[in-house]
């Protein structure tokens, strides 16, 4: 898109906005660039008393916004309820240029280091230009950048566009029905969507707005109220609690003409109160209902239904409806759904999302509800707010109802096997003994903690998550050096219960090398079940250490394969066979985590496959950037297929990915799940069976042996582990044996690369752990955990450094550097690129495989000269490098 201009004037607001001069300029809100034509009714007074009118604001808009410029920018509005935090908002409105509301000064912080705006302003009239210009793509629609609903200060923004500010200030003008004449008491700060909603309707209508910081507990709130005629008062639930110790009952207030609360559910009972005494008090109340993601405002419930629906949100604003969306609880309920034209163009998480037009067209408003026949709509709780205790669905809310109804003032939350309930007062117990009584908690997992105040939000609502850290609420948190502490490592971001498994949380073999030896080194030996035992047994174990820990034989020998791929690579020494072996364990990995009983197996398979191909597709995405023989073959995983490409070093991340994607498919079938779980050993040899006709069809071309490098002539390998995993019994053991000595030697027709992959298998089988000494077993660790990273990295690094250093260094140069991506993560994989040549993993030449010419039976493979043959996922002898030098 092009980046927008508006043609700069002296008094931009003086009339109403016209088109734009300039193809792609901002269009502005319309309210914001006519206000002007209030004249001199008073539009803003700040809170030390001075006012300022239509026409002076116009004109204090029209300077910042010159000063701002005419290309379109994204700024961010800094300050609290003050005349210069408006004038630089309404400004940024009226050129076109989106705003980004900051909360406070850490907010701001965060803002700027995520979005990195173009102007500052706000603070003072200063405008603070951070660059000329603009380092933004810019959509035309997007006008107004809030955080989201429930989380003030949160980078996660929402963007609204033109049309959303507008028709929401209008329909909230039309139903509240806004004068001229009115004078709105702003004491919610504007970086709130409902602060920005007072304000923007009010102004739209060419109301005066009151702006102050102070509370409605302050003398100096109801002098200023007095002084300047407020008509209208504004506030969240825990405002009107507020209102209820300062005796708001019994004050004289003639010019009150209404009361509007939102943010939050009020309490029935409240609800009819204030609606009792807006009717004596001569004045209306407006319970609304809204969502950041709606620029405020969905329903209201019109005044003259609060004394007979108070439990209700009222009905749709001005151009809004609701549909209900079943969630399958309850016939007559489920989740609410908005469409109208203040629904948000949809979120923004960086910089980029500033670019998108709509990706939001209704709004699935979280809440539960239904619709009353007399059309008004209910909401009866949150979809998130429920908790899972002991097999019981908790709705928090129903529990917050309860509490209130027997007269506790209280909140709660819920973790992952406790109820924590904060209360004010010191009615603790009684609280708790309530809540024992009525739900089917066990007592000992509520917790019931006396407060002086609920924990609240800048915005008034209660934080929640503050609740979930009072002392005590988490009976089981993760402490330093224990088994809750090695899962929240291996997943960050899941919370770790007691009832959670290895499988449960969706552990693969990427992450189980890291987990068991954690667990090695915390508890001593683990049992062999140990990816499926519940954290809570684990805990339980009794540390047994021995002198010498064990290690899986699996995660041995994925280190020793990687070792001895990027070995041969290099030309540290020449034992083939690595890649091979490779595959083969991870047979064993998938049928130990992707076929779980737990769980819908597909979609872990699935995962599992892009767990290996996201991260090698953004490696290979960049080589192909950097290297001419790198192509888009390699990049979408089927150069094993096209042979287009000579980087063939990349097969095994081809077939391996494809192998899963096709069993991930297989397992997505409900017959085919159900065998493998009925019968899990058939099931691995009826597969194995069909990898072996697969491999019959595997040609035998004299540039490349199809049996060895691609999908169908090798999954009998990775199929042969699954097996392996299956035999359980001693039969089992023996047939698999026997199936290994018979498939294997012979295959490659190199002894070297039959041996190393048979005495794999057969370790399987026969070694469920190996004692290593504690250093070789942390080496083992690592290397086996990295084996993804070494094997895409090593390719890039080793040419640059084999000129200088003795091939066995450069071997550990590659280990380590491989190692240090994996644990640095995906991000350091694009910055690795060593000066010089890289090399390119291809396949032999035709010269080269005529002198190993294969045997054109599937079972064999090409004779390699003993002491000059190279595999054909390495460079061969004969092969030069990038630059064209000699091997």
């Amino acid at each position: 898109m092009q980046v927008g201009v508006l043609n700069p004037v002296s008094t931009p607001l003086l009339s109403p906005a016209g088109p734009a001069d300039v193809e792609g300029a901002g269009r502005g809100v319309p309210f914001v660039r006519a206000i002007a034509r209030y004249g001199n009714r008073p539009a803003l007074v700040d809170p030390d008393g001075s006012t300022l009118s239509y026409i002076e604001l116009a004109g204090r808009v029209g300077e910042v916004a010159e000063r701002i410029g005419p290309i379109r920018r994204l700024v961010l509005v800094t300050g609290s309820n003050t005349v210069d935090a408006v004038v630089a908002y309404l400004a940024a409105l009226h050129g076109g240029h989106p705003v980004l509301l900051a909360t406070d000064h850490q907010h701001h912080e965060a803002l700027v280091a995520r979005y990195d705006p173009d102007v500052v302003a706000g603070d003072g009239s200063a405008v603070d230009e951070r660059r000329a210009g603009t380092a933004h793509r810019l959509h035309p629609d997007l006008a107004l950048l809030l955080s989201t609903s429930g989380s003030t200060g949160s980078a996660k923004l929402v963007r609204l566009s033109h049309d959303n500010v507008q028709a929401n200030a209008t329909a909230i003008g039309d139903y509240l029905d806004i004068r001229n004449t009115d004078r709105a008491v702003l004491s919610l700060p504007i970086h709130y969507c409902y602060g920005l909603s007072v304000l923007n309707s009010n102004l739209a209508r060419g109301a005066a707005v009151l702006l102050t910081d102070r509370s409605v507990v302050e003398p100096e709130f109801w002098a200023m109220f007095r002084e300047h005629g407020g008509t209208s008062l504004h506030g969240v639930p825990y405002t009107f609690d507020l209102l209820d110790r300062v005796g708001f009952g019994r004050m004289s207030l003639p010019s009150l003409r209404y009361v509007t609360q939102a943010g939050g559910r009020l309490a029935p009972e409240q609800v009819g109160r204030y609606a009792r005494l807006a009717e004596r008090g001569g004045w209306r109340f407006f319970v609304m209902y809204g969502q950041t993601e709606a620029t405020a405002r969905m329903a209201y419930l019109p005044p003259e239904l609060a004394l007979t629906h108070p439990t209700t949100i009222g009905v749709p604003i001005p151009g809004g409806a609701f549909e209900i969306r079943p969630t399958g609880d309850a016939p007559d309920a489920g989740e609410l759904v908005y469409r109208g034209p203040n629904v948000m163009l949809g979120y923004a998480e960086r910089p980029a999302d500033l670019a998108l037009g709509r990706t939001v067209d209704v709004l699935a408003t979280g809440d539960l509800g239904r619709r009353r026949p007399d059309g008004s709509y209910e909401v009866t709780g949150r979809a998130n707010r429920f908790c899972k205790l002991f097999g019981h669905r908790v709705d928090l809310d129903h529990v917050e109802c309860l509490l209130r109804e027997h007269g506790h003032d209280a909140a709660c939350t819920g973790t992952e096997d406790t109820l924590v309930v904060a209360v004010t007062g010191h009615d603790a117990r009684s609280a708790r003994n309530l809540l024992a009584t009525h739900l089917p908690v066990p007592r000992r997992h509520i917790l019931v903690q006396p407060v002086t105040e609920l924990p609240r939000l800048g915005n008034g609502k209660i934080d929640y998550p503050a609740l979930a850290r009072l002392p005590g609420a988490r009976r089981e948190g993760p402490s330093a050096g224990s088994v809750r502490q090695v899962f929240a490592t291996a997943f960050p971001g899941a919370p770790i219960t007691g009832d959670d498994t290895f499988v449960d949380l969706g552990g693969d073999s990427l992450s189980y090398v890291a987990v068991s030896l954690d667990l090695e080194r915390l508890i001593g030996r683990v049992p062999p079940s140990w990816p499926t035992t519940p954290v809570r047994d684990l805990e339980a174990l009794r540390p047994r250490h021995r002198r010498l820990p064990r290690v899986e034989t699996t995660i041995v020998l994925r280190a020793v394969a990687i070792t001895l791929v990027a070995a041969n690579h290099i030309g540290a020494f020449h034992l083939l066979g690595g890649a091979h072996l490779m595959l083969a364990v991870s047979g064993w990995t998938f049928a130990r985590f992707a076929l779980a009983p737990a769980g819908p197996a597909a979609r872990r398979i699935l995962r599992g496959a892009a767990r290996i191909a996201i991260p090698a597709m953004l490696w290979i995405g960049y080589r192909v950037l950097v290297s001419d023989d790198v192509g888009w073959d390699n990049l979408l995983l089927v150069n094993s297929y096209l042979h287009r490409s000579p980087a063939a070093g990349y097969w095994y991340i081809e077939v391996l990915v494809q192998i899963l994607l096709v069993l991930g498919a297989a397992a997505a079938i409900p017959a085919v799940r159900r065998f493998e779980r009925r019968r899990p050993f058939a099931a691995a040899a009826v597969v194995l069976a069909l990898a072996l006709a697969a491999n019959q069809f595997a040609q035998d071309r004299d540039d490349f042996p199809e049996q060895f490098y691609t999908a169908h002539g090798a999954a009998w390998l990775f199929v042969l582990g699954w097996l392996a995993h299956r035999a359980v019994t001693r039969t089992r053991r023996l047939a698999v044996l026997a199936l290994v000595l018979l498939l294997v030697p012979g295959y490659f027709t190199n002894l070297t690369r039959d041996t190393i992959v048979t005495a794999g298998l057969l370790a399987i089988v026969l070694l469920p752990t190996i004692a290593l000494p504690r250093p070789a077993a942390r080496v083992a660790g690592l290397l086996a955990s990295a084996s993804l990273a070494i094997y895409l990295t090593h390719y890039a690094i080793y040419p640059a450094l084999l000129p200088h250093l003795p091939p066995p260094v450069v071997l550990l140069v590659c280990l380590a550097a491989g190692t240090g991506a994996w644990a640095a993560g995906p991000a350091l994989l694009t910055q690795i690129r060593p000066r010089g040549a890289t090399a390119r993993p291809r396949w032999p030449s035709r010269d080269t495989a005529n002198r190993y010419r294969l045997p054109r039976s599937p079972m064999s493979s090409p004779a390699e000269p003993e002491g000059t043959a190279q595999p054909v996922d390495h460079l061969n002898g004969d092969d030069t490098w990038a630059d064209g030098t000699s091997k």
